[in-house]
């Protein structure tokens, strides 16, 4: 299923501001994105209509298995481009930005070989 990249980024926001703060509400998504709180509050509401996450009464955002899957997806693509471009040589500020930018538009096939690449030179 195919959806929007800026949905993805938002999956994978979540995802890692649940991996550092252990859970997640919509100011943190705000902080991580550093978005306007109506902007986070209206893709939170898409990525719910959608099936992407829940949202308890307490505000605190969980995301279903179909979002996790995504922004699982998105996160590995985005640690493994970063780590990479920075062996090249590219500043680590850069390489995040770029791997941003990549994490998106590659096909499952390109980073499969990218990554098992990668893994055969040792890193």
């Amino acid at each position: 299923m195919k959806i929007h990249e800026s949905a993805e980024n938002y999956l994978e926001a979540i995802l890692m501001v649940k991996e550092e703060k252990g859970a997640v509400r919509s100011i943190d998504i705000v902080r991580h994105m550093d978005f306007s709180k109506p902007s986070v509050s209206r893709a939170m509401s898409l990525l719910r209509e959608n099936g992407y996450i829940t949202m308890d009464r307490d505000g605190f955002i969980e995301l279903t298995p179909s979002g996790y899957e995504i922004a699982a997806r998105i996160y590995e693509r985005h640690q493994l481009l970063t780590q990479w471009l920075v062996r090249l040589g590219v500043t680590p500020e850069v390489a995040a930005a770029d791997a941003c930018r990549l994490e998106h538009d590659m096909s499952a096939e390109t980073f499969q070989k990218l990554k098992d690449h990668i893994h055969a030179a040792g890193g």
